[in-house]
């Protein structure tokens, strides 16, 4: 069983540390477009942000629906937080199956 398990949950981590890269990326590109560093007519820009957005922006805007409204949206905070979180829990789990 643990030839299927282990490098299943090894995968489900890389998967997270993707999506924490991305989400980064994510809110780094939004910045530069705020700040009229990156242009939204350029047609890559333009269609990275829309996927990125439909990516995360499901998962931010539950976290939003909780959180109470600040000056600024933590939610990509928060989400990076919980999957540092869910990543520590499967690297757990992992070395208790070793």
């Amino acid at each position: 069983m643990d030839v299927i398990i282990v490098p299943f949950l090894n995968l489900v981590i890389s998967i997270l540390g993707m999506l924490q890269f991305l989400l980064v990326v994510s809110v780094i590109m939004s910045w530069l477009v705020f700040f009229n560093i990156l242009n939204i007519r350029n047609n890559f820009i333009r269609l990275t942000l829309e996927w990125l957005d439909a990516l995360f922006e499901p998962m931010l805007s539950k976290i939003r629906m909780i959180l109470p409204r600040f000056g600024i949206d933590i939610s990509p905070i928060i989400l990076i937080l919980l999957i540092s979180f869910l990543q520590g829990v499967i690297i757990r789990l992992l070395m208790k199956i070793s």
